[in-house]
């Protein structure tokens, strides 16, 4: 059992002094490790699977350790970690939460079936739940035992399309930028044919506009280039589409911000994620980076690398 009795609890807490609480989980093969190291490199004290019942202690000698130049503690859960449970981790990410002295973010990352199978067939490594059993097994099992745990995510990372350095900006962006107190927001723009980026709270459908991609000398340019972004502010539609858009989004965010939600995902897609969406996107970063807020923008096709 957890000694909640040794969770730290300082009367006179505030914003400055919470301790930084980084956790990391989610699914087997979607990038823990590398998370944490991540974490690490960014000032982070990084500690994978540690049980449960130690985590009260650990935080608490952490907490009073005044000399230690660490920003914060980055710890690593999984369905391997001795003494686990959905319940019972959910039960303590609870009193993290509600705590004066700590400041929490649970990181859930996720990942596609077949993504994570192929990981594992290529790494030749067998799933911790299913040792003697087809990989698919495990995965099956294991989401079954994880989704209610994505709900509780302050951030959830798919990383079937990102990048090992994609994650670490991420993580470096939204995680670790703790001196930055507004919303952090993060604009993705993809593929239809390549389906829904999975962590997106809000998502835009820009095919209406006029395609570049039937345009020969536009076709293998992108969203970037100026040729394209010419063709693309030329459509009378998307003139109207993004003053709309703008005037919606002017009205959300202060309410997001409101409500207390520290990360939004807006994603914007096309057919090819190469032309309309990136397009759209960046203009978008251009309008919405302003005051506290931190602003990131990321084209999954474009900045896409395999594995």
């Amino acid at each position: 059992m957890i000694n909640w009795s040794l969770i730290i609890n300082n009367k006179n807490s505030d914003q400055k002094n919470k301790l930084p609480i980084v956790i990391v989980s989610g699914m087997s093969g979607a990038g823990r490790s590398s998370s944490l190291r991540a974490l690490e490199d960014s000032g982070y004290e990084a500690i994978d699977n540690l049980p449960l019942q130690f985590w009260s202690q650990t935080i608490a000698d952490f907490y009073e350790a005044k000399s230690h130049n660490r920003r914060g503690l980055a710890i690593g859960v999984d369905v391997r970690t001795r003494g686990f449970t959905v319940e019972i981790f959910s039960e303590y990410l609870k009193a993290l939460k509600t705590n004066p002295d700590i400041k929490i973010v649970f990181v859930f990352l996720d990942c596609e079936d077949d993504v994570l199978r192929r990981r594992f067939n290529e790494t030749r490594r067998r799933h911790p739940l299913a040792p003697d059993r087809a990989v698919m097994d495990g995965i099956r099992v294991e989401r079954s035992r994880l989704t209610p745990l994505r709900a509780h995510a302050d951030l959830l990372i798919d990383t079937s399309r990102t990048s090992l350095p994609g994650l670490r900006g991420i993580l470096q962006e939204r995680v670790a930028a703790d001196d930055r107190i507004g919303l952090t927001i993060s604009i993705v723009s993809f593929s239809y044919k390549k389906g829904l980026p999975r962590s997106a709270d809000l998502v835009f459908d820009v095919r209406f506009l006029a395609n570049p991609h039937y345009v020969p000398e536009l076709k293998e340019c992108t969203g970037r280039d100026q040729g394209v972004a010419e063709f693309i502010e030329n459509d009378p539609a998307f003139t109207i589409f993004f003053a709309n858009l703008r005037q919606m989004l002017n009205q959300l965010i202060p309410a997001f911000e409101e409500e207390g939600k520290s990360y939004l995902t807006i994603a914007i897609g096309c057919t090819g994620g190469q032309h309309r969406s990136v397009f759209t996107a960046e203009r978008l970063a251009e309008q919405l980076n302003y005051g506290t807020r931190v602003v990131s923008l990321v084209h999954r096709e474009l900045d896409h690398v395999s594995g």
